[in-house]
């Protein structure tokens, strides 16, 4: 199995810093991707950025169908080199951003895994897409930058706790795979990373996704104010008071201690008292 530093000397290559590009040439960071992935024959993964193809085919090797998503053209022309002849795995050129997962559900028949190393400049919104979709996926497997990654798996209470935190919770569970220095890559990036698995919820809870992210957002961005004053800097104060009574929330507390749950509570009232 050809690694990263063998590839780019094959081709000529260069990492594009315009597009993001860092390739992982750790070995146990493959392993713990892998594996966090959980899938085997008869499982269909979709890979993001799939790149120089090295991780593509570590998860061939699992039995796996492979959709390897990539849309640099040197990068494909590696892929379609180096891997077009495997039955298992599956080349495609699209944007990570636009790509339709709920076909590719269709498709497959079974919820999808979704892995893949998000370049660090879109991964919010790659992310979020992801997370959004209508498809039910199995697993989310993603490399990010570490300080944002902590601050999605941040409990209620700590420092880096805030939206982004809330956000990823209220569509799926996070957890912190490993954590990878940046020497693992070539180049090598100026910030470690570090790889999360988030498993989406089978139901979600029973509140807009646009309003919960209205009441989310307005809590933080005063983060210094109680919860009852940066709610009133977007919502009527009056609503407010009634809101947080009905959910059994104290206005003086801070929005970096409530729980996903807890917002979602506020957010249902304050969406009771617009009916």
């Amino acid at each position: 199995m050809s690694d990263a530093h063998a590839l780019i000397a094959k081709y000529g290559l260069r990492a594009k810093k315009s597009w993001g590009q860092n390739f992982l040439v750790d070995a146990r960071a493959y392993r713990e991707i892998v594996h966090a992935c959980a899938i085997g024959e008869g499982d269909w993964v979709a890979e993001i950025g799939a790149g120089l193809g090295t991780l593509t085919a570590r998860l061939a090797a699992t039995g796996a169908h492979v959709v390897a998503i990539e849309r640099e053209r040197d990068m494909l022309e590696v892929l379609r080199s180096e891997l077009g002849g495997d039955a298992r795995i599956e080349v495609v050129e699209a944007n990570a951003l636009t790509y339709d997962y709920a076909a590719l559900a269709a498709r497959a028949g079974r919820p999808p895994v979704i892995v893949g190393n998000l370049p660090y400049q879109i991964a919010s919104p790659i992310l979020f897409r992801l997370l959004e979709t209508p498809a039910p996926l199995a697993r989310i497997v993603v490399m990010l930058q570490k300080e944002m990654a902590d601050r999605i798996v941040a409990p209620p209470g700590e420092k880096a706790y805030g939206a982004l935190s809330v956000m990823v919770r209220f569509y799926g569970e996070p957890k912190l795979v490993c954590r990878v220095r940046a020497g693992g890559f070539v180049p090598a990036p100026r910030v470690d990373s570090a790889v999360l698995r988030i498993v989406p919820h089978q139901e979600r809870l029973a509140v807009s996704d646009r309003k919960f992210s209205e009441v989310v957002h307005a809590a933080f961005n005063q983060r210094r104010k109680t919860l009852r004053n940066a709610l009133s800097a977007a919502f009527d104060g009056d609503r407010v008071d009634q809101a947080l009574a009905a959910a059994s929330i104290d206005g003086m507390r801070r929005g970096e201690t409530l729980s996903v749950t807890e917002f979602a509570a506020v957010t249902k009232a304050l969406s009771n008292e617009d009916a």
